[in-house]
């Protein structure tokens, strides 16, 4: 199977975080950032290539035009972003250096069934990378990051925002299915909505109404090409 990899690294002390996806959509992004302050904490700015998802373009005194739903997204998560220089490599040479250490060093020899068993062993590998002494920062990287970085970092606080962008909207489907990373998971039909919200936690896939106030189902993430089905979803 094919997955998009997503790395964060801080840039001080080395700490890093690693997560796959099926697909490189922004939502996606989103997720994986979102997931990379809950393990790093949130920094005062973070630097990105210049991607899509992220700027459109940059106007006549060379300052970026943010794409709308990313602009967004660091105003209601609080930090600030700064874009890699065009055609510079070394501007983000710590976050090139992990993409090929994550290929050369934890792609290497192993086996994964599928995307949840590949970020299962990539969380276990960046503690294991985190807690061990490096000799690029002259340090551990966990133990320096909680000591010097956390002057410059908050704690992501569980709000209504960070929610709905670990739960994307899903349009559903006359048989009264939403289609979620390439695959169909069942909505009760009791559920009158148009649209839901669906979540992939850890082995579970789990459906949401629109407002996030009700569990409608909840998968198996199995990543079987064939339609999930909840409990009486046709009663």
């Amino acid at each position: 199977f094919t997955a998009a990899c997503f790395v964060m690294v801080c840039h001080y002390c080395g700490e890093r975080y690693v997560e796959f996806f099926p697909n490189a959509k922004q939502e996606s992004l989103f997720i994986g950032m979102i997931h990379a302050f809950r393990y790093m904490g949130v920094p005062h700015h973070v630097l990105t290539d210049n991607m899509k998802s992220v700027v459109i373009r940059r106007d006549m005194e060379g300052k970026p035009v943010w794409q709308r739903d990313y602009e967004t997204f660091m105003h209601s998560l609080d930090f600030q972003t700064r874009l890699c220089k065009p055609r510079h490599p070394f501007t983000k040479g710590k976050v090139e250096r992990l993409v090929r250490f994550v290929k050369e060093n934890f792609l290497v020899g192993r086996v994964f069934w599928n995307v949840t068993d590949m970020n299962r062993q990539a969380l276990e590998w960046c503690n294991k990378q985190n807690g061990i002494f490096h000799r690029a920062v002259g340090g551990v990287p966990h133990e320096m990051h909680m000591r010097s970085c956390s002057e410059c970092i908050h704690v992501l606080e569980d709000s209504d925002a960070v929610r709905e962008y670990l739960c994307p909207m899903r349009r559903i489907s006359f048989d009264g299915f939403v289609n979620f990373e390439g695959r169909r998971f069942g909505v009760p039909y009791f559920y009158t909505g148009r649209v839901a919200r669906v979540m992939r936690h850890d082995t579970m896939v789990y459906v949401y109404s629109e407002d996030l106030s009700q569990l409608l189902a909840s998968h198996e993430a199995t990543w079987s090409r064939h339609d999930s089905f909840c409990k009486d979803q046709y009663a």
